[in-house]
């Protein structure tokens, strides 16, 4: 092995040493906390997760009933069906209307952008004035409207908590979506578009018959980090909320840092980490495999 090579050995062992202590070890040693029961191993721990009815701490409540609490898995998994098309479909179309239609689209792209730079947390407590009653925008919108059912404040009441936290996690995270969409419309040739309007296209066929078909990787990548986000969502809705009305916006990542912070349970703790990990594990196989 000549010097230059040893000299890369030697670079490469602090950023090695760094990764071992404080990403492959604790991964490796939560999976192995998971199966310790305090007397051996087994499977005692996802027992007593999975089965766990307090709603604070339950992954899949017993009864589905029409509102919340329905059980932290549940609730992200909604968050996903509801966040995701939002974030796509709003961001992809005004990636487009920015690209061709506004003048001093960066400016408005900046302000989009802003709630990406907000910390989460501070994300999660401004959602919570959006939807107060007194000071909310939205309930502000609805009671001119004169729907009196929605201008009231959503984080109150547990049929409509979960929801608020979504809506306003859509503006925490569209900047990011507008971005992706942005970069890939400006990859776009012009000719394909100065050549469909030669043809008489409308607006909706470049749309929808160039752009869309251009644009399918960004797609993909803003639906896999989109999903891969919600699923492991926590400073909102611990800021917003802190799970309640009655775990109405419970979610995984908020189940484990119950049992791990309030209930010192660490083995259950890292019960939740392992299941939260084998859940996540999907998304960033397929995003590997995008990018690769």
């Amino acid at each position: 092995m000549n010097r230059k090579i040893q000299n890369y050995f030697v670079f490469l062992i602090p950023p090695l040493i760094f990764v071992g202590i404080f990403t492959i070890y604790p991964v490796f040693a939560s999976f192995v906390y998971s199966f310790y029961t305090g007397s051996g191993f087994g499977l005692d721990n996802y027992i007593k997760v999975i089965t766990d009815t307090n709603p604070l701490r339950a992954l899949v409540m017993p009864k589905l009933d029409d509102t919340p609490p329905w059980g932290a898995l549940i609730h992200n998994v909604v968050w996903i069906a509801i966040h995701v098309p939002l974030v796509t479909v709003l961001g992809l179309v005004l990636a487009y209307v920015l690209k061709y239609y506004v003048v001093g689209s960066n400016l408005v792209k900046g302000i989009v952008f802003i709630g990406m730079v907000i910390p989460p947390a501070i994300g999660g407590v401004i959602i919570r004035f959006m939807f107060d009653k007194d000071i909310g925008v939205v309930p502000i919108i609805f009671s001119a409207l004169g729907i009196k059912e929605l201008a009231t404040t959503w984080i109150n009441y547990p049929n409509l908590a979960l929801y608020a936290l979504i809506l306003g996690s859509v503006w925490i995270w569209l900047g990011f979506a507008v971005t992706v969409f942005s970069a890939a419309i400006e990859a776009i040739p012009k000719s394909h578009i100065d050549a469909a309007r030669v043809f008489g296209a409308s607006d909706w066929h470049i749309f929808r018959r160039i752009v869309v078909p251009e644009v399918k990787p960004a797609v993909i990548i803003v639906v896999v980090m989109t999903a891969l986000w919600d699923m492991k969502i926590f400073d909102i809705v611990f800021a917003a909320t802190g799970g309640g009305p009655g775990g109405a916006t419970n979610v995984l990542a908020l189940v484990m840092y119950n049992y791990f912070a309030r209930l010192l349970d660490y083995f259950r703790a890292a019960t939740v980490a392992v299941i939260l990990t084998a859940l996540v594990v999907p998304f960033v196989i397929i995003a590997i495999r995008r990018w690769l």
